[in-house]
């Protein structure tokens, strides 16, 4: 496993182990409104605080961007791209589905990335050009070839309203196709999930980078793809994120592009 790796898990179980600490005492938490739906607590901050101490005491150089602390400047051709709790609303409601995300991106290309459910103590992890992995266990997305039967990941724009109506279109010409739909809440986890063959598919509007940057280096090194809604790799720009294997990726585009506003076909 290569040393930069190693560091990026170590960050991600310091964090767990916060998360974890008040998991059945989140009546003491104090919980606070960023924007509508869009929750924190000191937990979310800890966990970023001790991800932050342990990438910077092995990288001080590195530029850092988290989801509660914003851009930490450094060297920009290294960049970590962290989500402390992707998930809070679920950790917030004892709903145990959630996950710290740790991505590190060399000249924009994503070369490292953690995704790490603290409850189910899974830590999935790649390296570029090294495959994905499960608790050190070799995974591959699954091998469906279009969408019947399979089941798809997904996540309802509640943070974006002006979307539902074009999600709503999607979801409707999506389900009679497929044997189930989830939506778990937690978007890195989702991709994840995918990378491990435990969902064929998976689309979602408006996602924040730190919640795609780990999962989506996890679908390609586990032989899926990934890109926005135009099949482009610009997800990470536009928060528009459809993966799958080749087939299902190809079949979910072509399914939910009749019902694309002109907002999410840039």
């Amino acid at each position: 496993m290569h040393p930069t790796l190693n560091i990026a898990i170590k960050a991600a179980r310091k964090a767990g182990d916060i998360i974890l600490r008040y998991h059945n005492q989140i009546e003491l938490l104090t919980i606070e409104n960023k924007a509508a739906n869009d929750f924190v607590s000191e937990v979310d901050k800890a966990a970023e605080d001790a991800i932050i101490d342990e990438l910077k005491y092995a990288f001080p150089n590195h530029s850092i961007l988290g989801e509660e602390n914003g851009e930490i400047l450094g060297n920009s051709q290294f960049q970590w791209i962290v989500d402390p709790l992707d998930g809070t609303t679920n950790y917030l409601h004892g709903f145990p589905q959630y996950s710290v995300s740790i991505a590190l991106y060399e000249n924009n290309e994503a070369t490292h990335a953690v995704v790490y459910d603290p409850f189910k103590e899974e830590m999935f992890t790649a390296s570029r050009g090294q495959g994905a992995y499960l608790n050190e266990q070799r995974i591959r997305t699954t091998n469906t070839y279009g969408l019947k039967d399979t089941l798809i990941g997904t996540g309802f724009p509640f943070k974006v309203p002006q979307h539902l109506d074009a999600y709503l279109a999607m979801f409707k010409a999506i389900h009679p196709k497929v044997a189930g739909i989830r939506r778990a809440g937690s978007a890195a986890l989702d991709l994840a999930y995918l990378a491990a063959g435990r969902m064929d598919g998976f689309w979602e509007i408006e996602l924040n980078i730190w919640d795609i940057a780990g999962g989506a280096l996890l679908v390609k090194e586990a032989g899926g793809f990934i890109g926005d809604f135009s099949g482009r790799d610009k997800y990470l720009e536009t928060g528009n994120v459809v993966a799958g294997n080749e087939q299902v990726f190809k079949a979910i585009l072509k399914t939910i592009h009749p019902h694309l506003t002109k907002d999410l076909q840039q």
